[in-house]
């Protein structure tokens, strides 16, 4: 068992709202200055991205989970992590399939930059990834899970494009062991006004966007290895894995 340092909602130079300094050098330089163990790119909608940050991430001994957040028709954003690579990539077909066909203002949202692991721009998606897609909260679970993936509610103190935000309740169903949690939350004065989240377990991260937004948010992470899996084994604190924040 080993504890990690990890920041599992980062955005890179895909996302419309990120800066493109997020560029793969530049941000595995800042995580290691941060001492950040493992990370997820989790672009709005798509894990076209993660290809090139894993590499170097991972050349640079850091842990990598393929990520994305999705923006469910509801407008809940809803992180999903993989740990298999080609189902990762193919869910990321099925998930573009499901954004609607609007064009990115980049005037306004900024360019939606495709890169490989040496920073060469291998095309600018033109399709707006910062809408919802066409599925419901239950089926943006279910089309995860079919790809072996886990889903977490993000930012869930968020007022907006949470799942408490957006549905005022947290359903029963789907089942979430883990939230998200935005980076500079007190939780103990949060559960005391939501009593009903007693016993869960959270997931602090940066939500970063910029490099400067790096290292705002991390959570320790407990397990036998840096994966989707074992992350979700934690969220039920079995055999002795754990999430603190």
């Amino acid at each position: 068992m080993r504890s990690y340092k990890a920041d599992l909602h980062i955005h890179s130079v895909l996302s419309p709202c990120g800066g493109l300094e997020m560029s793969p050098s530049s941000l595995v330089r800042r995580i290691k200055e941060l001492n950040i163990e493992w990370i997820a790119i989790t672009d709005h909608n798509s894990l076209a991205n993660c290809q090139a940050y894993a590499e170097l991430a991972e050349q640079n001994g850091i842990a990598f989970t393929y990520g994305t957040e999705i923006q469910t028709a509801e407008e809940i954003h809803l992180l999903a992590y993989f740990d298999d690579r080609t189902r990762a990539m193919n869910f990321d077909k099925l998930l573009y399939a499901a954004l609607p066909e609007i064009e990115n203002d980049a005037d306004f949202f900024g360019d939606q930059v495709v890169i490989d692991a040496d920073e060469n721009i291998v095309r600018v998606e033109q399709k707006a990834l910062s809408n919802s897609v066409i599925w419901s909260l239950e089926e943006a679970v279910e089309n995860v899970s079919t790809y072996a993936g886990i889903c977490v509610p993000a930012h869930i103190d968020a007022a907006v494009n949470s799942i408490l935000g957006q549905l005022g309740f947290l359903p029963d169903f789907p089942d979430f062991p883990l939230l998200g949690i935005t980076s500079g939350l007190i939780l103990e004065d949060y559960l005391r006004q939501h009593p009903d989240l007693t016993g869960r377990s959270f997931l602090r991260a940066s939500d970063a966007h910029y490099l400067s937004d790096l290292g705002c948010g991390s959570s320790r992470i407990t397990v036998r290895e840096p994966k989707a899996a074992e992350l979700m084994m934690a969220a039920r604190k079995q055999d002795n894995r754990i999430i603190t924040i």
